[in-house]
């Protein structure tokens, strides 16, 4: 046996253990080893084992992102069990289950609990001790469970496995054995209701052996208590969870649990839906914006997460320069790539982590990609440019009107029904002001990136870009008649159907006040794309809203998230409120029933899977619940990191933040920020506070509008700190200084915000 039995080292060692296998989501995997814990169980009333693969009977419940507490509720021919495993440290490993109700007499449904390894080391189970062991090299593996099993079996695969409950039934022995490369701990449930498996892993044999027993030992004690639905562990315990806790868990669930290993590329990313990534990717699949939305998401909760799945994003990169719009182990979607929304992600991360070695990473990158566009989807050489396809590659629809619409993120979205792909040029005949848009927002945001690292030319020539596209955008898109912007055919005839997209002139700054406020109409207009639940894909009064099928009609996270940050990007905070409680309301209220993050949602009856063009549990789907956090905390490209105090009261984290991993809190009105179990800031105050930056020996920030006079904000600091200066919007203001804590009185504010600055230091 190699003396360097390691695996994969890429991960960090507090993940290593982790749902890894896109096919078995309540597996558990020690990555460094390529071992696997594998749940299965068998009904006999059925004659079908099961290992609840996704959609086959797990439901998936409360989880860390780093999964050291994973819980899910199993279901298999009418029986139903809690499950979690919970990790002790990095090489201590148990799992759960209770029993929640019995389909069929406990004696005929059987757990089974199976052991093996990427590798098929040999496994041996001594029954003096009933402990399982093995070695990869110097680390040695114990498993032991809190009651021994009835019987212990061997296999050549965990197929095989599978396949004797199904021919054989469960009375049938031929396969004990005490050695062998797929052991099976089998367990019914008629004698084992509850039951505690531990894995312990050391660079000892007795240690390991002795760590399995003492991990049991002290597992026994909580085994007499109901398994807990509850938050995981390194969140405070909130009673009842407030909407924004709530929101925070779902993100980090389905970031958690969509994340998986992608074995022929060697690396760990978050799929776009773990449902879809071995059956129909093959393996992996890398849709290009659903990459780049889960690396934001999960940027809340992990930076070193956000890090890897970045590096999927960039690895795709052609020698054309472009950004692919899918890459899978099946197909490569080279010819066209997907909206370029990537620097707009990239720099709300960079003002949330201060990440410079990912700023690096992603801008030099994307704007080859934002280069790309110019170069290649400019058809007709108008300065504007158009969805198409390029004659590179072998990817399925290249040249078609569909490969072209791919591009757009919205396939059959009833805004293209009027184009053409032109075969002289590889775009459609149509200028589309969504991607116009986010070409104009591409160019800005690359021009934040580039003045942060330094490099002024390029600055300059991409802030000149955005602007001449925004006057074009402003001028050519806006129809007038309908008061609305709307995609362009060639021709210069405004296309029929218009769709959230048609908002986007918001959030790249292109709309002037007046069209802005023409804007807001059509979001409370029940014709347009008003109603109970928004947004439509499609307005409510065009033909193809009927239709139900994916971008046609149905509502699609993604365009509420843009819609509501080009909202916020004017100001107009109640229209954006509105929306996120629509969106928050829509998500809640799937996942609270089914535990459902939709792909896309049926328009007027807020269903998920009333048609079958969706997937239940999609990693974009997690950018509802981020508006709701938004409300209350964001870190946004117009407001900085932005805190907002109505009056509820409230508790949530941990969040990222720009000071680093952080709770936040609302109580009797004043609002806390802290970390670590310290106060950082509080503030007795209504109202947004924004561009709040927190620096040793200074804090800057806007402080809301419409205050009375005796607001008051204290900092939290180590020692004596000693005023240097506290001035509102120029103005001197009261401070007082004690041991650990500076407290500021604000004068009444009026109408606008007004800046804040502290400068302090502390003795």
């Amino acid at each position: 046996m190699s003396q360097n039995p390691l695996k994969h080292t890429t991960i960090a060692l507090a993940r290593a253990w982790n749902t890894w296998d896109g096919e078995r989501p309540a597996e558990m995997v020690f990555l460094p080893l390529g071992l696997r814990v594998t749940p299965m169980a068998y009904a006999a009333s059925t004659k079908r084992a099961t290992f609840f693969k996704p959609g086959e009977g797990l439901r998936f419940g409360a989880r860390a992102v780093d999964a050291s507490q994973v819980e899910m509720q199993l279901a298999h021919a009418g029986t139903e069990l809690d499950f979690v495993w919970q990790k002790i440290g990095p090489f201590d490993l148990t799992g759960r289950w209770q029993t929640k109700k019995l389909g069929e007499w406990g004696l005929r449904f059987w757990m089974v609990m199976a052991l093996s390894s990427e590798d098929g080391v040999a496994w041996t189970y001594d029954r003096a001790t009933e402990t399982l062991s093995t070695n990869f090299g110097h680390r040695h593996v114990a498993v032991k469970s809190s009651q021994g099993p009835l019987m212990v079996t061997a296999h050549a695969s965990l197929a095989g496995l599978a396949a004797e409950y199904e021919e054989h039934g469960y009375w049938h022995l031929a396969s004990r054995a005490t050695a062998g490369t797929v052991m099976a701990f089998r367990y019914h449930l008629e004698e084992m209701p509850e039951l505690t498996i531990a894995v312990a892993i050391r660079d000892d044999a007795t240690a390991a052996r002795q760590r399995a027993a003492a991990i049991l030992a002290v597992s026994a004690v909580q085994r007499a208590t109901p398994l807990p639905w509850r938050e995981v562990q390194g969140e405070r315990s909130i009673e009842p969870p407030s909407d924004a806790q709530n929101a925070l868990a779902a993100i980090r669930d389905v970031m958690g649990w969509n994340t998986v290993f992608d074995r022929i590329n060697r690396r760990s990313y978050i799929s776009l839906s773990r449902n879809w990534n071995q059956e129909k990717f093959g393996g992996f699949g890398v849709w290009l914006n659903d990459q780049q939305y889960s690396t934001y998401l999960v940027d809340m909760l992990d930076t070193e997460q956000a890090h890897e799945n970045l590096n999927v994003v960039i690895a795709g990169q052609t020698p054309d320069r472009n950004l692919p719009c899918l890459l899978t182990a099946k197909d490569a979607w080279v010819d066209r790539s997907q909206l370029p929304i990537g620097s707009f992600l990239s720099w709300l991360m960079f003002l949330r982590n201060g990440s410079r070695p990912m700023l690096e990473l992603a801008y030099a990158t994307l704007l080859d990609n934002h280069d790309w566009w110019v170069r290649h989807r400019d058809g007709n050489k108008t300065g504007l440019v158009s969805f198409g396809n390029s004659p590179v590659g072998t990817g399925l629809y290249r040249g078609t009107n569909i490969g072209a619409r791919d591009e757009s993120s919205m396939d059959n979205s009833p805004m293209h029904d009027g184009a053409r792909v032109d075969n002289a040029t590889g775009t459609l005949n149509q200028w589309d002001v969504g991607l116009n848009s986010m070409l104009a927002l591409d160019a800005e945001m690359l021009a934040q990136m580039a003045r942060e690292l330094g490099q002024t030319v390029a600055a300059d020539r991409l802030e000149a870009e955005a602007a001449t596209l925004k006057t074009r955008i402003q001028t050519e898109f806006w129809d007038e008649a309908r008061g609305i912007f709307a995609n362009k055919l060639w021709t210069g005839k405004f296309a029929r159907s218009v769709t959230p997209t048609s908002f986007w002139p918001l959030l790249c700054g292109a709309a002037s006040e007046a069209q802005a406020k023409r804007l807001l109409h059509h979001l409370d207009d029940p014709k347009s794309f008003g109603g109970a639940w928004g947004l439509p894909s499609v307005s409510r009064d065009d033909p193809a809203f009927k239709d139900n099928i994916y971008w046609r009609g149905r509502i699609w996270p993604p365009l509420n998230w843009t819609v509501w940050q080009g909202l916020k990007r004017y100001g107009f905070d109640a229209a954006a409120t509105k929306l996120a409680a629509k969106s928050w309301a829509l998500f809640s209220r799937a996942w609270d029933k089914d535990r459902h993050c939709a792909e896309n949602y049926n328009a007027d009856t807020g269903e998920v899977l009333d048609q079958p063009d969706t997937d239940g549990f999609y990693s974009w789907g997690a950018l509802m619940p981020a508006l709701a956090l938004a409300e209350v905390m964001d870190v946004s490209a117009w407001t900085g990191w932005t805190l907002r105090n109505d009056g509820k009261d409230l508790a949530f984290g941990p969040v990222n933040t720009p000071i680093g991993s952080a709770h936040f809190a609302i109580n009797d009105g004043v609002m806390t920020l802290s970390q670590h179990g310290n106060r950082v800031l509080s503030a007795a105050l209504r109202g947004q506070l924004t561009n709040l930056r927190i620096h040793p020996g200074m804090l800057t920030a806007q402080v809301p509008p419409g205050l009375q006079a005796g607001a008051g904000i204290t900092l939290y600091v180590r020692g004596q700190p000693r005023l240097v200066a506290a001035r509102q919007a120029g103005r001197d203001i009261p401070a007082a200084a004690t041991e650990n804590c500076l407290r500021l009185t604000l004068a009444a504010t009026g109408v606008q915000p007004e800046p804040l600055m502290v400068v302090f230091e502390t003795a």
